[in-house]
């Protein structure tokens, strides 16, 4: 609800001369329901509409100074170069408006508060990148090392979350999708995504509960989808967080994510989805939340159908129908993630050099329910282990027969919490001992999943050529490892045995006819 005419303003702000500009030059004015944004030359201006809704309240100026002040704040955690500060806006002596200080001329008293950034390429935007295919692995990883960095520093919160925070956002979500017009939603949809949230939320109440005592509940970004990172000085960067309210911000680190990972299952790229969870567990090791993470994605996508369906409303027509469309694009999304999937596991083992970590990487996104199956990769594994970073290399040290049996032993305990959890598992190591084979086996067993185990076989020169020209991998093999894991005694391999000599695509082809 409006609760205050800011149009003198709004008309101060769009002119070129406010910004020491020349009459003529662009101003470009970009409107949401609670901000106006007007880019000029290097420099931003955000203004707080001034209004009222159930979850903000921007309806004085002190009120939205304090907003601009939090976003300051906030934002300069994952995004400092882009956020110089609030600048006053003031009514000089004369009556005119001005933004204050010495440079921008203006000496008055302050009648609103504007949040200043630095102007950044649009292009750098990653939904921009990802709608150009300019998404790639190694952007992906580091976006997802990004995140992880960030949570990981987040303040905990355990005033917030757990299982009540999530039920309170379900039942908006419910009240929201009841209030869309008639006839935009499925009503079939809407109870089957309204049940099974419920019915979930039941399942895991519990363990949100005990992930909010743990400290997992933390102070985080709340809006993490796509359009509010770009690649800063080559570096993704979050920005425009959640400033106006605890409810929406103060929330598992995980339903965090899942944001992002619900933006890339959208735009129908599960593969880049699967690579950011997958990492970001990498460097968080957070399994135990993986049993919640349907229902995140699921919940973020209901709040994107209803929030887009609400925008449609004040759109003309052409661009109403789109934005009823994309709405229940999201809504089916919603409900496709709440379906139950079967779980399994899916072992990977071969010599260094056989691909089996680029077959586990291509099947991960194909198994399972959104984002794919979660990957344990002894390599990764190791190095963890051992305490360093994944593309860091490892001495003799890390290669000892103890630091062998941790790996496997790992290796176990991930694929069986992925399993427990509900998730589809790849778990890629060499596998070249039948203890190891078993311990896999049983690592299924126990979790009651479907077990396959698939055997890469190449010749020695394929697999020497390809440790070889391996470049920033997780692997430390070489030819030498190579040829020593040759004279490995494997006894009867009873796995599904693959000729890898033929390329990755059609050992994906084979596998992926192998499980149906």
């Amino acid at each position: 609800m409006l609760t205050e005419d800011q149009d003198d303003i709004l008309d101060f702000l769009a002119r070129p001369e406010t910004h020491g500009l020349r009459p003529g030059d662009e101003v470009r004015r970009i409107d949401t329901h609670i901000s106006a944004v007007f880019v000029a030359g290097d420099d931003v201006y955000k203004l707080k509409r001034a209004v009222r809704y159930s979850y903000l309240d921007f309806s004085t100026a002190e009120r939205r100074r304090a907003a601009c002040e939090a976003e300051v704040r906030l934002n300069r955690r994952t995004a400092r170069p882009l956020y110089h500060g609030v600048v006053p806006l003031v009514r000089t002596v004369r009556g005119d408006l001005a933004l204050a200080g010495p440079e921008a001329g203006g000496d008055g008293e302050p009648v609103d508060w504007l949040v200043h950034m630095h102007r950044f390429d649009d292009d750098t935007l990653f939904d921009r990148l990802a709608a150009d295919g300019r998404l790639n692995d190694a952007l992906v990883r580091r976006l997802a090392d990004t995140v992880a960095g960030f949570h990981e520093s987040a303040e905990e919160r355990r005033d917030h979350g757990g299982a009540a925070g999530l039920r309170w956002v379900i039942e908006n979500n419910a009240e929201c999708l009841g209030d869309a017009p008639a006839g935009l939603f499925l009503a079939e949809t809407v109870a089957a995504v309204n049940y099974r949230s419920r019915e979930a939320l039941e399942r895991v109440g519990a363990a949100l509960d005990r992930r909010r005592e743990e400290g997992l509940v933390r102070r985080c970004h709340g809006d993490l989808h796509l359009r509010n990172i770009c690649l800063w000085e080559g570096q993704p960067t979050l920005f425009d967080c959640i400033e106006f309210s605890e409810s929406i911000a103060c929330i598992d680190v995980l339903y965090d994510l899942a944001f992002l990972l619900m933006d890339l299952e959208h735009r129908d790229l599960r593969r880049f989805a699967n690579l950011v969870m997958n990492r970001y567990l990498l460097r968080r090791r957070d399994l135990d939340g993986l049993v919640a993470l349907p229902l995140f994605m699921a919940t973020r996508a209901a709040i994107k159908a209803h929030v887009t369906a609400s925008a449609a409303e004040t759109a003309g027509p052409a661009q109403q129908e789109k934005l009823h469309e994309e709405g229940r694009r999201y809504l089916d999304l919603a409900a496709a993630i709440l379906e139950p999937q079967p779980a399994r596991l899916v072992a990977v083992g071969g010599l260094s050099g056989s691909g089996k970590s680029t077959l586990a990487l291509a099947l991960a996104p194909l198994l399972g329910g959104a984002p794919g199956a979660l990957v344990a990769r002894s390599d990764e594994l190791r190095k963890g282990i051992m305490g360093v970073g994944p593309e860091t290399r490892l001495g003799p040290e890390g290669y000892r027969p103890e630091v062998g049996e941790r790996v496997y032993e790992a290796l176990g305990r991930s694929a069986f919490a992925g399993l427990r959890a509900g998730r589809c598992v790849v778990a890629d190591a060499v596998f070249a001992r039948p203890d190891e084979r078993i311990a896999i086996e049983s690592a299924a067993r126990e979790a009651g999943a479907t077990f396959t185990g698939i055997w890469l076989d190449a010749p020695e020169t394929a697999l020497v050529e390809r440790v070889e020209g391996r470049t920033g991998d997780v692997s430390d093999a070489d030819a030498g490892v190579v040829r020593r894991q040759l004279g490995y005694e494997t006894g009867r391999i009873d796995w599904h045995r693959i000729d890898a000599g033929a390329g990755p695509e059609r050992v994906l082809e084979a596998v992926r006819t192998l499980l149906g």
